[in-house]
């Protein structure tokens, strides 16, 4: 049936899946594809029909607004103090409605490493078909920056070489490929749901429902309760639960439905279902930071202007078309490690403030990204309210041994030199927009200046639902929760550990995988094989 905003209590279904995003969109299409199975699909935000999420370089203007959860982490001590705003989509797509559209997989060498820790089905040899057969279109840039060609020639007076993108192993540059489709971004939910969702009666998609908890009869999973209209419904789902919520919201609705921490929840009212204390642990995010300096005019400061909207609207053309991170490669902090540490973005525009109030003049910038932090951060409850934000800290650069930090330093000194090039002498002009006044600084404080002011997250939080083998995981090798039955996880809180990537593309596959594992256990397709 059509996308729904109205349910019935108490109805049965063989699938609840909480969560439209970049998995939960994928297993909404796969396991309706046979007619027989009921699959419902229970989604916080609503609509996905917005201009600002379809036009790429719009994303931005998305956070805040009611289609952003709009979270906000703990004080950073780290990074002086500061709390960083964490935007994650609330919105049919989940956060591929807002993400910055980059098509980044990672190394084969990151998910072999999941494979030791959570089997053999995680390994790249088993997920490299996936990622080539998933319905995300992704593609060229469509029309980007002349700066960006720029910025890219700085990089090779740099050092550092361009390459193909997406390779196994990487030590390059390239312009990035998007999630779009002739200039529109397209989310998950266009790529895997809208095509089917009129044909298939047996799908039902569901807006402005929030999952409150997940119901047991015993330690099995057997439904959901959520908030719809107003009022309190129930969903039935004789299968399975699926949580696709993402590493935020999926660790806190399994510690509102009793799995987690037994001390944390007792001193909640939580009654325990089952005992799992690294529920909301181990979180991973990758840290950005930038220098941002003032350039001649054509930048994306002029995105907005009517000829661009024009040619954006007529032909799908134009500054309106990008993604802002134009280009990025891999590097190492030191060319001694034996595969790169840090990410280096380039963009034709002044990102700054976390993007958070515009663009506020003509720039380029160019960040760096810790690719795989030692710091360990946490999601935990703030109450047993549903609707309260959990406590979100990252603790960035929180490693004893201050490694992270090091590292971090070092990106930064990488991108002061490559905006030292001489190939941009004639697009920059003196002065710095971030950090601000940082022309005035000596280099090393300036960097120091960059990593404590400007740095934010990259939007990727993982492993807050750690798979593995061991059995202190949450979630084993085929993605069910352990100490309960019926319930299982896919999307990129059950990374083991956060990948040298970003996280759409993982995730996309991650909801692939988890498709095949619960159709190998789905009752009907057993009695059909047999």
């Amino acid at each position: 049936m059509h996308t729904s905003t109205d349910g019935s209590a108490g109805e049965r279904v063989d699938y609840i899946v909480v969560g439209s995003g970049s998995a939960g969109s994928v297993l909404a299409n796969r396991l309706s594809a046979d007619p027989t199975r009921q699959v419902l699909v229970l989604e916080a935000g609503g609509s996905d029909r917005r201009k600002e999420i379809t036009i790429p370089a719009a994303f931005s203007k998305l956070f805040t607004t009611d289609v952003d959860w709009n979270y906000r982490t703990e004080p950073q001590p780290g990074l002086d103090g500061r709390t960083i705003f964490w935007p994650r989509g609330k919105v049919l797509g989940g956060s591929s409605s807002l993400n910055a559209m980059m098509w980044v997989i990672g190394f084969a060498a990151d998910y072999d490493r999941g494979a030791e820790l959570a089997g053999p089905r995680w390994s790249w040899s088993s997920l490299e078909p996936l990622f080539r057969d998933t319905l995300v279109p992704v593609s060229e840039q469509r029309d980007p920056r002349p700066q960006t060609g720029t910025l890219l020639e700085a990089v090779q007076e740099a050092g550092y070489r361009l390459e193909e993108p997406n390779l196994p192993a990487s030590d390059g540059f390239t312009r990035t490929r998007v999630t779009q489709r002739k200039g529109d971004r397209w989310n998950a939910h266009r790529s895997y749901v809208q095509p089917v969702l009129a044909s298939r009666p047996n799908l039902d998609v569901r807006t402005d429902a929030h999952v409150t908890r997940i119901r047991f009869d015993g330690t099995r999973a057997v439904g959901v309760e959520y908030r719809h209209g107003g009022r309190t419904r129930i969903a039935h789902a004789s299968a399975e639960v699926i949580l696709a919520g993402g590493a935020v919201n999926t660790p806190q609705l399994l510690l509102l439905s009793g799995i987690g921490d037994p001390e944390q929840l007792a001193a909640l009212g939580i009654p325990v279902v089952a005992a799992s204390p690294e529920v909301g642990r181990n979180l991973r995010d990758h840290l950005a930071s930038l220098l941002v300096r003032h350039s001649e005019p054509g930048t994306l400061y002029s995105a907005e202007t009517p000829a661009q909207l024009a040619r954006y609207l007529l032909a799908r053309k134009g500054m309106l078309t990008s993604n802002v991170a134009e280009g990025y490669g891999f590097v190492r902090s030191d060319a001694s490690l034996a595969e790169p540490d840090l990410e280096i973005l380039v963009a034709p525009a002044a990102y700054t403030r976390e993007g958070l109030h515009g663009i506020p003049g003509h720039g380029l910038s160019v960040g760096t990204v810790l690719l795989q932090p030692e710091s360990r951060g946490s999601i935990t409850l703030a109450s047993a309210d549903p609707v309260e934000h959990p406590v979100i800290d990252p603790a960035y650069l929180s490693d004893e041994a201050g490694a992270d930090r090091a590292r971090m330093l070092a990106g930064l000194g990488i991108v002061d030199r490559i905006l030292s090039s001489p190939v941009l002498a004639g697009s920059l002009r003196p002065g710095y927009i971030a950090p601000d006044g940082g022309e005035r600084l000596s280099p090393e404080d300036r960097l120091v200046a960059a990593l404590d002011q400007c740095s934010h997250t990259l939007y990727h939080p993982t492993s807050t639902a750690r798979m593995g083998s061991d059995a202190a995981s949450v979630v084993d090798p085929e993605l069910r929760v352990r100490g309960v039955t019926g319930l299982r996880v896919a999307d990129a809180s059950v990374m083991p550990e956060i990948i040298r990537g970003h996280t759409h593309a993982p995730s996309v596959v991650i909801g692939e995988q988890a498709a095949r594992l619960v159709l190998d256990t789905d009752p009907a397709s057993l009695a059909h094989r047999a």
